[in-house]
């Protein structure tokens, strides 16, 4: 048995999963409802539209979809235990864990690929006289895509790292709440305690330092990111985006390089915990 043939596997297993696609499906209805909402504008903005999805559908569903998708593929096996039966084939268990996030990656991908097609036909029926924007829109499709695999790949190092269902559950949940809602949402986060810090104490803290701490979060590095590589001016100033010669940790590639890191890094740790779990 080979990455393939996990990968094979596993994505027959998932993809029959209503409880992974009824995120997507969510996020296809919001889609729907900001095209909508603009064609009842007297002057509709295609990017009203993305700024909507970008704070509302991508900020809160494409985690969920993500999590969802992926937090019980390594442990739920394990906790039933045919994580054995797997093993006992020839592979290893990189392959195994490598197999599960692409299976899993190619499925989340689907869902976001198959939303956004949507809105496609949905804009040029309810917005006709709209100016729609091909090149950002596909660009904002890729960058989604990357988010959520982003959050893939930290639901599937958690699910190695574990060995029970609950404690995938818990991690990811977890994982899910200090990342996204405490990090950048909650007053409570990083940002706040910098800004706590500088009005009580005189700690100086440059605007540039501030954005890259709010942007180390899977979720700031997507916001940033998108204003970055796609909104027009008028939306990064309203966004507070704006850094006169700003230096290269707070640019849109380095959002993109954030993305790949939360990728790259959470497989590795997970993979070497796996490779040391005892599976008894």
């Amino acid at each position: 048995m080979s990455v393939a043939d996990v990968l094979r596997k596993d994505f027959k297993d998932v993809r029959r999963a209503k409880l992974v696609w009824a995120p997507a499906l969510v996020y296809t209805a919001f889609m729907l409802l900001f095209f909508w909402g603009q064609s009842q504008s007297p002057n509709p903005d295609f990017y009203q539209i993305l700024w909507g999805l970008v704070g509302i559908g991508g900020a809160l569903l494409v985690p969920l979809l993500a999590l969802v998708a992926a937090y019980l593929s390594i442990a739920g096996e394990r906790e039933s235990g045919s994580i054995k039966f797997l093993l006992g084939l020839p592979n290893t268990r990189s392959d195994v864990v490598l197999g599960k996030v692409l299976s899993r990656s190619a499925v989340v991908t689907a869902g976001i690929l198959v939303s956004f097609a949507v809105g496609v036909p949905v804009a040029a029926v309810l917005v006709p006289d709209m100016t729609f924007e091909y090149g950002e829109y596909a660009l904002f499709a890729a960058v989604t895509v990357l988010y959520a695999l982003a959050y893939v790949a930290v639901a599937v190092a958690i699910s190695a790292a574990t060995a029970s269902r609950s404690r995938a559950m818990s991690g990811a949940i977890g994982f899910f709440f200090v990342f996204n809602l405490v990090w950048n949402f909650l007053p409570v986060g990083p940002v706040q305690m910098i800004a706590f810090l500088s009005d009580e104490f005189g700690v100086e803290v440059s605007d540039s330092v501030t954005e890259l701490v709010y942007s180390i979060s899977p979720t700031g590095a997507y916001l940033n990111g998108i204003l970055k590589l796609i909104m027009p001016d008028r939306f990064n100033a309203q966004a507070g985006a704006v850094v006169a010669d700003p230096p290269f940790y707070i640019q849109g590639w380095f959002m993109v390089l954030i993305l790949v890191a939360w990728i790259v890094v959470p497989l590795a740790i997970g993979t070497w915990r796996f490779q040391r779990a005892e599976l008894g």
